[in-house]
């Protein structure tokens, strides 16, 4: 039986509108209370993920925005990999110049300068994918990162970048121009000899932090310390950032809602995430 269980959130333990089904609240703690220890692992900011998890009474370690940031269960930070300010500016500029919106990860919170096109690009990727879902709930949703303080307003990210106060965990660009993206991501590539590293969570987005901010590099040495080697743990995703995880880990499974290139590097493939996937694959797991 597998050890440690690390989870995915967007597209893996949520659904389209941000929830997270009984069922995957069930088997999560069900997994906890037969001595496996669940680590979510996710793109999003402590406070993003932690406002979700709360509202399902869930509580876990968190490997946050894809590892540059790790919190124990109690919350405390207890790793952090930021970017090099310069090399993160740097990169800020090429996505600028290419006319890709991003908005800024930082230890104390997500910032953007443009919340109204956040909030339609997070709707438009949420439709795209999940075109069955009830739009009014998908805005809302959306909306709800700005309302509840999860996403700041900020006049110029120079703001964060010159503040020593402020660390930055990740650049996370969206754009549904294809050629736009892959303009920026070609301007990008030198910086990866700086420490950069260009991931994804979904064809419309690439996902900028530093080497190690990886979530699979976070994982490992999380369970180095805990005296858990990362063959007995198990990872569920749907999406190349969880590609570090996959590769490390002794199970691993995509959801049903992954594309074919995710599904062929991983063990197992489950449910997707509408029809409570990530339940099905930790009650295979415990069974095994």
């Amino acid at each position: 039986m597998v050890k440690c269980i690390a989870i995915d959130m967007d597209g893996t333990l949520l659904t389209a509108t941000q929830q997270i089904t009984e069922e995957n609240r069930k088997a999560i703690q069900k997994a906890q209370a037969e001595g496996v220890e669940v680590v979510i692992a996710t793109g999003r900011s402590y406070f993003e993920a932690n406002f979700v998890l709360e509202e399902a009474g869930i509580h876990t370690p968190m490997i946050c925005v894809n590892g540059a940031e790790v919190r124990s269960i109690d919350k405390e930070v207890i790793a952090s990999n930021p970017l090099d300010k310069s090399t993160a500016r740097t990169a800020g500029m090429a996505l600028l110049q290419n006319g890709v919106y991003f908005e800024v990860y930082t230890n104390k919170g997500t910032y953007t300068i443009d919340a109204d096109k956040g909030v339609s690009i997070i709707v438009d990727i949420f439709m795209s994918g999940n075109p069955e879902a009830d739009v009014d709930e998908v805005m809302k949703a959306a909306e709800e990162r700005f309302t509840k303080g999860l996403v700041q307003k900020v006049d110029s990210y120079d703001i964060l970048f010159d503040d020593t106060e402020h660390q930055i965990y990740k650049l996370l660009a969206f754009s549904f121009d294809a050629e736009r993206l892959a303009a920026a991501k070609e301007a990008l590539v030198p910086l990866e000899d700086e420490g950069l590293v260009i991931s994804s969570s979904g064809e419309e987005n690439l996902e900028l932090t530093s080497k190690q901010a990886q979530k699979g590099v976070a994982l490992e040495a999380f369970l180095e310390k805990s005296g858990t080697g990362i063959q007995d743990a198990m990872a569920i995703g749907d999406n190349y950032n969880d590609l570090s995880m996959f590769k490390r880990v002794g199970r691993s499974v995509a959801m049903g809602n992954a594309d074919e290139i995710i599904k062929a590097q991983c063990d197992f493939v489950t449910l997707t995430n509408e029809e409570s996937g990530v339940a099905k694959a930790i009650l295979d797991a415990l069974k095994a």
